[in-house]
């Protein structure tokens, strides 16, 4: 399918055709943006156009792309639905639209990439789903990681602006640092003037966000598929990926491969033909952590056939999360490496509830105790007793993410939790850390 410009023909994209979402070379500008994507295809004014926007992202099957995998067009007909309902009565109607760019997943870079590259896909999207849900209000939130990149997507929304082109008004707004600040009832806090820690739900943003409006909150990589998928249709995007999971993705890899970085992918590629388009092995591999630091150990050679799909990889005991890979070499510690990332999320979580304040720190301590220390039944003992106090018993998701982890790396690494406890610490576990993890402020880990 081609889209059209109003003064040219913009690139044909065949069906399955690959990278979809960042084109190579250098940033796109908004005339180059259009010169590939072309302008974007009118749609209805009111409730018709709104219904046959969201109709066509569940027909194309997308879900979100910053780590839950939930139905993007059910989450958008909740926000128009209540919405609408708030509009017939007498509190104040409309919605807002968060797009969430802030990546707080350390082990993630794509989301940094796609706004870096394309962001006029991205505010193609806003555009997009602001109108499908009704949204007065769109804020796009970074993190600041990259101090120029608030400027960078300033400059692209005035450029648009002053291109005339239709949509909401955006507000870039950079989030704090930290773990939690990307989750949404954190954003949603944060832009209500709070801390940009979760809250207690219910109520979830698309029943009472910002301003006590029902709020959209997408990922940046979401809404430049809904973007794509205004223009081609779905069946251009579903052209790629599996019945199970259609479409692409963007996924980070990194760990022991030649070339470490984020790639797009037909969500369901065997996870081998990822590290081999990564450039192979560096090193000979003992594991795979799928999903980032929310997500689970699979091991080699089990984990080379395991579709890098949600549900793929939800069947392996990982997870997709924000499209992770790092792949762990074979002279590495799976505790230890476990352990530091451990450590570093019991420091990130935002101290509301027992099972973070209190679950999170003993489960790093008893964790970091057989990784580096060994020969004790009993922290293994404590380990195992710890996990389900902790799991699905916090005012958020943040500790069940932590369980998922230890309980993974307790699972594929038995054979070295068996070593350590009859031996002593391995002596790969004093080797330099894989898994990125931030340093705390003062500058130690």
């Amino acid at each position: 399918m081609t889209a059209v410009r109003s003064n040219g023909t913009a690139e044909q994209l065949p069906p399955g055709q690959l990278p979809r979402l960042v084109a190579p070379g250098a940033p796109l500008g908004l005339e180059a943006h259009l010169r590939r994507y072309g302008a974007l295809p009118p749609w209805p004014a009111g409730p018709a156009g709104q219904a046959q926007l969201i109709a066509s992202v569940e027909r194309a099957g997308l879900t979100g792309r910053g780590g839950a995998a939930f139905p993007t067009a059910r989450k958008m007909r909740a926000v128009a639905g209540t919405a609408a309902r708030a509009g017939r009565g007498r509190r104040r109607g409309g919605a807002v639209l968060i797009a969430n760019g802030a990546e707080s997943e350390p082990a993630s870079g794509k989301d940094a990439i796609l706004l870096r590259q394309s962001p006029h896909l991205v505010l193609d999207g806003i555009a997009l789903a602001a109108g499908a849900v009704g949204a007065a209000d769109a804020y796009l939130c970074v993190d600041g990681a990259d101090p120029g990149l608030a400027g960078r997507l300033l400059a692209a929304v005035a450029e648009r602006e002053q291109a005339g082109l239709p949509g909401v008004a955006v507000r870039v707004v950079v989030v704090p640092e930290g773990y939690v600040t990307s989750e949404e009832s954190a954003l949603v806090n944060f832009l209500n003037g709070g801390p940009a820690v979760p809250l207690y739900v219910p109520p979830r943003p698309f029943e009472r966000g910002v301003g006590g409006q029902a709020t959209l909150v997408n990922n940046v990589e979401t809404l430049a598929h809904i973007a794509l998928i205004a223009r081609y249709g779905p069946g251009w995007f579903a052209a790629v990926g599996t019945p199970a999971a259609p479409g692409s993705a963007l996924v980070t890899v990194g760990g022991a491969v030649g070339r470490p970085g984020v790639y797009e992918i037909g969500l369901g590629l065997p996870a081998s033909e990822l590290i081999e388009l990564a450039g192979g092995p560096s090193a000979p591999l003992r594991a795979i952590l799928a999903g980032g630091y929310f997500g689970g150990w699979v091991p080699l050679p089990e984990a080379a056939a395991v579709p890098v799909s949600p549900p793929g990889l939800r069947s392996a005991g990982a997870s997709f999360g924000a499209g992770v890979l790092i792949a762990l070499p074979a002279a590495c510690c799976g505790l230890a490496e476990t352990a530091r990332v451990l450590r570093y999320l019991a420091g990130q979580s935002a101290r509301q509830c027992g099972p973070c304040t209190f679950g999170l720190p003993a489960i790093a301590d008893a964790l970091a105790h057989l990784a580096w220390r060994g020969r004790d039944e009993r922290a293994a003992d404590w380990l195992r007793s710890l996990l389900p106090l902790v799991d699905k018993r916090g005012a958020c998701h943040f500790p069940d993410g932590a369980v998922a982890l230890v309980a993974s790396a307790l699972r594929v690494f038995a054979g070295d939790l068996e070593r350590h406890l009859s031996q002593g610490p391995c002596p790969d576990a004093s080797r330099p850390a894989v898994l990125p993890v931030p340093r705390p402020p003062g500058g130690r880990r």
